[in-house]
């Protein structure tokens, strides 16, 4: 048969290739970016993405005080947690997660992880994630480039 022949490429640990990127979160809504974050640690966004591999990109997420919410979601919006003892249901509202040490921090990886697959996958997947409130990150030895979160859909 005188036809093209395609193979599926399977990446495996050997063979992905994983970059660092800077992603801006000035003024950016925090459900997309969070979206948009979790594909680029995934590696959806390469021709070679493998479900069952971390082939994603290590992504550094500067300005993280500086993202915004639409809506009344700043104090409309609740994030439940349990302790595990009775009556310890905790409650908390972005607003106030973001005004706590580290808040801006906490609040993009909540976002992050409710957007990455449950599994020991996305646990490892999520150390890949830096997020920095200011626009200064400690990371300039693995030159990241900087992409406009943006121009992705």
């Amino acid at each position: 048969m005188d036809t093209l022949s395609y193979k599926t490429i399977s990446a495996n640990k050997a063979t992905v290739n994983k970059e660092w990127v800077i992603v801006d979160a000035t003024d950016q809504v925090l459900g997309r970016l969070g979206s948009k974050v979790a594909k680029l640690l995934r590696g959806k966004y390469k021709p070679n993405f493998t479900p069952h591999v971390d082939c994603g990109d290590n992504v550094i997420i500067i300005n993280a005080d500086k993202v915004k919410l639409t809506g009344n979601k700043w104090n409309g919006r609740v994030y439940l947690s349990y302790t595990g003892y009775p009556g310890g249901q905790r409650e908390i509202t972005p607003a106030k997660l973001l005004a706590k040490p580290n808040g801006a921090d906490r609040l993009l990886r909540r976002v992050v992880k409710g957007m990455l697959p449950k599994t020991k996958l996305g646990a490892k997947i999520l150390d890949n994630l830096y997020i920095y409130e200011g626009s200064e990150h400690k990371h300039q030895a693995q030159e990241p480039k900087l992409i406009d979160i943006n121009a992705l859909n």
